[in-house]
């Protein structure tokens, strides 16, 4: 999975990661919401994307530990609509 303008992202099970290994979220559905359940993002043909309209949901809190970084290249970014998410890596 990428960001919208082509940051790698890991995904493990239902849990997605930044490139260093940083948890940045859950998948539920075609969302992602962080670790204190604020939504981060919706997935949309493979890319992980901010859509203010949807910002309003709010899920439960989780902890998962870091994993490994990768060293994934970026790749080009997209015309989807909506926003770069706020993603730290």
């Amino acid at each position: 999975m990428y960001t919208k303008n082509g940051r790698p992202l890991q995904v493990h099970g239902n849990y997605v990661f930044s490139r260093s290994g940083r948890p940045v979220g859950q998948i539920r559905g075609n969302k992602v919401f962080g670790p204190d359940g604020r939504y981060v993002g919706s997935i949309d043909g493979g890319r992980l994307v901010y859509r203010s309209t949807e910002s309003a949901e709010i899920s439960s809190s989780f902890s998962v530990a870091p994993i490994a970084g990768s060293a994934s290249a970026n790749m080009a970014g997209s015309a989807i609509w909506g926003d770069e998410p706020n993603i730290l890596d």
